[in-house]
């Protein structure tokens, strides 16, 4: 696990100074405190800082090839790096270590640009070739390690994160209109923008290849998920029985360590599964004051079901001291509570470990999200006359105050009917889009302007990418390709790295996630119920109880807090007089989403933390560039 930053310098400009790499890499210090390397060649700069996983002694990078004409710095870790050296050394290379990062050497002088296809594992790279002068840039098949990057003549720049781009002095700061729009409706951005309109992210499966003699910059994708018809053949009993067992393999091809290693356990059906397949493990997990929140309880009964050894912590809203810390990580932001709760259980188990294995992904393959119950009610629904619903049942349901606990049955309803009123087009979607009517009057004249393309057009592309599936299935393609690698990993990665915890995540193993695609979705979502089929396998292994129960998910009690702790923070960031000096939203209507919510007539809490992060961002990224 390291922090990776590079310059390449085309045609005749300067190339890149080891002070400029060395400040590069100074942002990255929290990815990689054990070690760091540079090189410079040929007007190509590398450097990274490197955690120490495998090879702890050796593996220091960059990692050359036998003559020194190729080399390559690594951020993540290649799974199957002992099946690749055992093939390449029977084809002719020679190792000089025993550590994953030069099997990308050797795999590239053997199948060139091809080589992330025959990889099984979570990386970014960058690999030099002197002899041809041509660069490479990868990143992972699903995303889970991040990859940013600015081409600007005569400059291609990158790295782990956008601090590290924007420390090299080369990348203007101008925000992106159309990303910023986007980012408040879906508490992200989506596909390869940023909010920075120079900074890209290079998207999952995807690579650059770059002639230094003759400089494009076009990424192109590697992989995607295979396109193979879902298999009716298979009885349900029959595909738990594929599932388990591949699953448990995935599972032990992510636990090799030469330092210690663990595991996050919520008590929810993907992490207990996970740590099932584990064997002899040591497990973290938190809780909060509000019981609605809590999954302590469940944690726990799994952890003594299992005989691993367990630790867990409470926090409380003393939480809002760790914003700015926090803010520091997120150049890329998120407008997702559940960086704290993540944050808060990586630094529990950077206590004890270096490495943790999380259960991402289980939700995205297995269909574990309410929004694929709700497309299927809504249909139902729609069948209602039309007096009936627009009359009657909505209006009542949009009087309903919101209730303090999590969800329940009155915040369900107020929710589905908010989705209703999003395009049927954007399927499962709905119900994540902030309200489209409450956003156009959020932004200023000026602002709205500069909003040039829908903040919705990356979903229907993706539905369109989704081909023939099923389709269940082609809303899991979807989120795997916009929520799960743009927010839900990008928050993993981002506040497990603020510890330097390396965290793995073995339910998005490309085997896996191809084998969870042929799955029909009659075995994955009923009517009434999500994840039927790994809830039929994690049973196996844990308690019944502890499998079927009501999800609860891995948040905060944000909209009490708002009110609470969170509220002079909120009023700073979001005071009138700053926002009518920034231009970009509308003072009145922010002062009306803080007093609805701040009543209690209303629950506006996703949108308002996500103006805070974004202001909070603006400080750190946008607005220092003067």
């Amino acid at each position: 696990m390291c922090g990776i930053v590079g310059i390449a310098a085309f045609a005749d400009a300067p190339a890149p100074r080891r002070a400029q790499i060395e400040a590069m890499c100074a942002t990255l210090v929290h990815r990689g405190p054990d070690d760091q390397g540079i090189e410079i060649a040929d007007g190509v700069g590398f450097g990274m800082r490197r955690l120490s996983i495998i090879d702890v002694a050796g593996g220091h990078q960059p990692i050359y090839n036998e003559d020194h004409s190729i080399f390559a710095v690594q951020n993540g870790e290649i799974y199957n790096f002992r099946e690749l050296r055992r093939d390449l050394e029977a084809r002719g290379h020679r190792f000089a270590t025993r550590c994953d990062t030069e099997v990308i050497v050797h795999a590239y002088e053997e199948y060139g640009s091809r080589c992330p296809e025959v990889m099984n594992g979570m990386f970014a790279f960058a690999v030099y070739d002197t002899r041809r002068r041509r660069l490479l840039l990868a990143r992972d098949h699903v995303g889970v390690k991040p990859l940013y990057y600015a081409f600007v003549p005569p400059y291609l720049v990158w790295g782990s994160e956008i601090k590290a781009v924007l420390a090299s002095g080369l990348v203007a700061r101008t925000l992106d209109h159309d990303a910023l729009a986007q980012f408040i409706a879906w508490e992200y951005v989506p596909g390869a923008a940023t909010l920075l309109g120079a900074v890209r992210k290079l998207e999952p499966g995807h690579l650059i290849e770059i002639d230094l003699d003759d400089p494009r910059c076009a990424p192109r994708a590697y992989w995607d998920v295979p396109d193979e018809a879902e298999d009716r053949t298979m009885s349900a009993e029959a595909w738990a029985e594929a599932v388990d067992a591949r699953f448990a393999e995935c599972v032990r091809r992510q636990l090799v360590s030469d330092v210690p290693l663990g595991a996050f356990l919520s008590g929810g059906v993907d992490s207990s599964l996970m740590v099932a397949a584990m064997g002899p493990a040591t497990t973290f997990s938190i809780g909060f004051d509000d019981p609605s929140y809590n999954e302590l309880d469940w944690a726990r009964r799994v952890a003594r079901h299992l005989g691993v050894d367990h630790h867990d912590r409470i926090i409380a809203p003393t939480v809002v001291d760790l914003f700015d810390d926090l803010m520091t990580h997120l150049d890329d932001p998120i407008g997702d509570f559940s960086i704290f709760p993540t944050y808060l259980v990586s630094r529990l188990a950077r206590e004890h470990v270096t490495v943790a294995l999380g259960g991402d992904g289980g939700d995205e393959l297995f269909g574990g999200y309410e929004t694929y119950l709700a497309d299927g009610w809504a249909r139902m629904y729609a069948r209602l006359p039309r007096l009936v619903r627009a009359g009657v049942i909505e209006p009542v349901v949009r009087a309903l105050r919101p209730r303090p606990v999590k969800k329940g049955l009155v915040n369900k309803a107020k929710r589905f009917v908010e989705g209703l009123a999003h395009p049927a087009a954007l399927g499962h979607a709905r119900w994540r889009v902030f309200d489209g009517g409450v956003r156009e009057s959020l932004f200023t004249p000026e602002a709205r302007t500069a909003m040039t393309a829908p903040v919705d057009g990356h979903i229907t592309a993706l539905f369109a990418r989704a081909g023939a599936r099923d389709p269940l299935n082609r809303s899991l393609y979807v989120d795997l390709k916009s929520y799960l690698c743009d927010n839900i990993l990008v928050k993993v990665d981002r506040m497990s790295m603020a510890v330097s915890l390396e965290a793995r995540v073995p339910y998005l193993d490309p085997e896996l996630v191809a084998l969870a695609f042929r799955i029909p979705q009659e075995h994955k979502v009923t009517f009434r119920r999500t994840k039927v089929l790994l809830k039929r396998v994690a049973a196996r292994h844990v308690p019944a109880e502890c499998v079927y129960r009501p999800k609860e998910g891995f948040s905060i009690p944000i909209k009490t807090w708002l009110a609470g702790e969170f509220r002079p923070l909120m009023e700073s960031l979001l005071a009138p007089r700053r926002l009518r000096e920034e231009g970009v939203f509308s003072t009145a209507c922010v002062e009306r989403l803080k007093a609805e919510h701040l009543s209690g007539r209303a629950n506006h809490s996703h949108v308002l933390w996500s103006l805070m992060v974004f202001q909070a961002w603006r400080d750190r990224w946008l607005a220092a560039a003067g």
